[in-house]
């Protein structure tokens, strides 16, 4: 989950659509600005999309990390 400068929630959305790990953008509403959800083989990819991907994204001022423990459907 992500906070977004305000009024480029937009172009930052279509930005996360580009990365091969990213499977699913929202924009929300609510205390955070959007959710994405995003596949990794392990936690080590899962840290180097944050920092050298997600990171480099201008317009991003807080993001919000949630790991599934347990998936039904």
């Amino acid at each position: 989950m992500m906070n977004i400068k305000s009024g480029s929630e937009d172009p930052v959305c279509e930005t996360l659509t580009k990365f091969q790990e990213v499977e699913e953008v929202a924009v929300i509403y609510g205390e955070y600005d959007a959710v994405i959800k995003v596949k990794t083989s392990d936690m080590k990819t899962l840290d180097t999309f944050i920092i050298e991907k997600l990171r480099s994204i201008p317009n991003i001022f807080l993001t919000a990390t949630m790991l599934i423990a347990k998936q039904y459907k």
